[in-house]
């Protein structure tokens, strides 16, 4: 394997309900899905621009464990997503409906990103690298 070969990571969520976390990705993140596994169903994939993450179902209470709720005074990302331009992809959300925690602004890590929670508490961050578009 070279050195810039190109690696993908999909975060792996348990969630109280699949069905319903599942259509929360798509209906309001605007994810796909092509399938849930198990009888009831019990997993599900949800992609989108080549992000993947994972959906399992798992039968005990409290079995979630958002970052933020984990760690509350730094409110630690379940999951950082890079995306082309932040501000169009926060005004898309706003559009569903979709609670945004922190409305985009530029870090001293030369991004701009924002916060937003799923269905389940899972804190998502969504950021665009501000020297790949020219600015710093």
């Amino acid at each position: 394997m070279t050195a810039d070969a190109r690696w993908s990571i999909a975060p792996y969520f348990i969630v109280a309900d699949v069905v319903a976390a599942a259509d929360f990705y798509r209906d309001r993140l605007g994810f796909r899905y092509e399938r849930f596994w198990g009888e009831p169903p019990c997993f599900c994939m949800v992609h989108r621009g080549g992000v993947v993450v994972m959906l399992s179902q798992i039968d005990h209470a409290g079995a979630a464990r958002p970052n933020h709720l984990v760690d509350p005074e730094r409110g630690a990302w379940d999951a950082y997503i890079w995306v082309d331009d932040a501000d169009a992809l926060h005004a898309e959300f706003a559009a569903r409906g979709v609670t945004i925690v922190r409305p985009p602004c530029d870090q001293p890590y030369h991004c701009r990103d924002f916060e937003v929670d799923d269905l389940n508490g899972y804190r998502l961050c969504f950021g665009t690298d501000l020297g790949a578009r020219g600015h710093r």
